[in-house]
């Protein structure tokens, strides 16, 4: 049996908008495991969100540079406890829901100081 596709329903889009709002100016990476068949929808979801707010944000890319070990959603970041704030908050938001996101440090990561990139990776 297929489990559901992952999807934010307008619900949850709407208060990851209202939470984000309050950091301004960010810059996010969207990368998402394609073999995983719902992750670009939820990428998109993702997106949509991020897009509303102003962030500075990429299209949304395949990668398969992605650990495919790693699962669910991931932030990526540069170095230990460099997690931006705009990420925390994402991070808690999405706990009200029940998605826990987890952070791996990649030191090769081109995202500039202060941004992060969310990783979408198959479902657990």
């Amino acid at each position: 049996m297929q489990p559901t596709p992952r999807r934010l329903t307008t619900h949850q889009q709407a208060v990851l908008i209202q939470v984000l709002l309050a950091f301004p100016d960010q810059q996010v990476g969207v990368y998402y495991y394609p073999s995983a068949s719902d992750a670009l929808g939820y990428a998109q979801d993702f997106l949509t969100v991020f897009n509303v707010i102003g962030w500075r944000v990429n299209d949304g890319a395949p990668s398969e540079s992605l650990n495919p070990q790693s699962t669910g959603l991931a932030f990526v970041v540069r170095a230990q406890g460099s997690l931006p704030h705009s990420a925390e908050a994402l991070r808690d938001a999405l706990r009200i829901y029940g998605i826990e996101v987890t952070t791996f440090c990649d030191p090769t990561c081109t995202m500039r100081s202060g941004g992060f990139i969310l990783a979408i990776g198959p479902q657990t």
